[in-house]
């Protein structure tokens, strides 16, 4: 009984030792962090975006400790059964060292972001895509479909700030709207999906809240005030540092390079989205705004900027898209403008321009909605200062939490705001007539 229990204690001894020297080996400093901000080899915070043409291009990041320096991605047509992984593309990804200690706020702690663009696929399509290192960590199967090459019908979600408590608070509105939409095609995150750009506990939080829905449903993520703050005290505002990383995005080339992957447009079964940096750099967008409009040929025109073009809550004002911006959205007749910002609920809009002062010819609607708890009251003598720009608010709310779901179909644009509990709030149709771009409203 003696030998037995001494051989015993010589194979513990052993294991023990070697447990210890791997993990001395692979010790990173992880006190402190909550166990879903840690990486590892296994792939986490996978996110799905635009890059190219939707209908045959989708773009994965994803992100592991460093011992994965090199990671792939494999995608294949979806079938009602597992025979599709005997059919799989493999594709390389891009690997990016991250060090989350270059903001003081975050844990010293070295990362890797991997990227990878899916081209060539088919219009219309199902696909099944996983991310690993190739060999042992993989993710699981993850789907989404391409876009039609043609119009077609179309429903995307939208959400104001998320920002703050976003774990606590966000989580069951992006759920909720996940399960009253789970067959969106994308998502438009509005700006300020935290509240401090560069603290890696809170884009920790945005994506634990989303979970799987980040890598399934295609994001396409708009940069707000909160994405730009100072790495140090005295240092002038850096967008997140996580956001090109974490992000891959559309570049528009004839930009300033530091517009890139926060100004883009997404073209997507004949509607045209652009995406704009409400943060700075202004001048320089306008002219990129008009020339996006002036050369569209879609069925509709959407804009997504984080700051209100008629801002609802108190002592806000962008009074440059208003002056710059807007009449850019008559002349062309933009259907659609979505912020955020305000922390509240408002939607109007301008009827257009006409030399017939009776016309009821639908101009732009614009939205400012929030998602997360953080709550402004609406300023009401505000809202009446914006009728000497043909502004006509519809519909208001305060202190409520909301996700909106927007389905385009023939020539009609159906908007719908839920709150958290998923109830219906406010709707809104739209109804186009393509030839001659008239458009009328109703809204309950």
């Amino acid at each position: 009984m003696l030998l037995l229990d001494k051989k015993f204690y010589i194979i513990n001894l052993f294991a023990f030792i070697f447990a210890t020297t791997v993990y001395a080996q692979n010790h990173h400093d992880h006190s402190g962090l909550q166990h879903w901000e840690i990486p590892s080899k296994n792939p986490d915070r996978i996110i799905l975006t635009f890059f190219e043409n939707p209908s045959t291009s989708r773009a994965v990041t994803w992100r592991t400790d460093t011992s994965i320096k090199y990671a792939y991605a494999q995608i294949a047509e979806a079938t009602v059964n597992s025979n599709f992984t005997q059919n799989t593309e493999r594709y390389m990804a891009k690997t990016e060292p991250f060090d989350l200690g270059l903001y003081k706020g975050n844990k010293s702690l070295k990362v890797h972001y991997h990227s990878v663009v899916f081209n060539q696929l088919k219009p219309n399509k199902i696909y099944a895509y996983r991310v690993g290192d190739g060999n042992k960590y993989w993710s699981e199967w993850i789907q989404f479909r391409t876009a039609k090459e043609e119009y077609a019908p179309t429903k995307f979600v939208y959400f104001g700030d998320a920002q703050n408590d976003v774990l606590s608070h966000w989580s069951r509105v992006i759920r909720m709207a996940y399960q009253n939409a789970p067959d969106a095609s994308f998502v438009i995150h509005a700006g300020d999906l935290i509240n401090n750009a560069h603290r890696d506990y809170e884009w920790a939080q945005w994506f634990k809240s989303g979970g799987f829905i980040h890598s399934q449903w295609t994001a396409i993520p708009v940069v707000g005030n909160h994405e730009f703050i100072p790495l140090n005290k005295g240092d002038e505002r850096k967008l997140a540092i996580q956001w090109k990383p974490q992000f891959t995005l559309p570049i528009e080339k004839e930009l300033d390079t530091k517009l890139h992957e926060t100004v883009y447009t997404v073209d997507y079964q004949d509607i045209r989205i652009i995406v704009l940096n409400s943060n700075g750099m202004l001048k320089e967008q306008t002219e990129y705004v008009e020339q996006q409009l002036d050369k569209s040929t879609a069925k509709w025109n959407i804009i997504t900027c984080h700051h209100s073009v008629f801002s609802p809550a108190q002592g806000r004002d962008f009074e440059f898209a208003r002056k710059k911006w807007k009449p850019l959205f008559d002349k062309f007749n933009v259907d659609l403008v979505l912020n955020g910002h305000d922390h509240t609920y408002a939607r109007g809009h301008v009827p257009q321009i006409s030399t017939n002062k009776d016309s009821k010819n639908l101009g732009t609607v614009y939205v400012t909605s929030v998602s997360g708890p953080k709550q402004y009251p609406l300023d009401k003598e505000q809202i009446k200062s914006y009728s000497k720009e043909g502004y006509q608010l519809d519909k208001s709310a305060e202190q409520t939490q909301f996700f909106q779901v927007i389905t385009i179909e023939n020539n009609k644009l159906t908007y719908i705001a839920y709150n958290a509990l998923g109830e219906e709030y406010d709707r809104a149709v739209i109804t186009k007539n393509f030839d001659t771009g008239q458009k009328q409203l109703q809204s309950k």
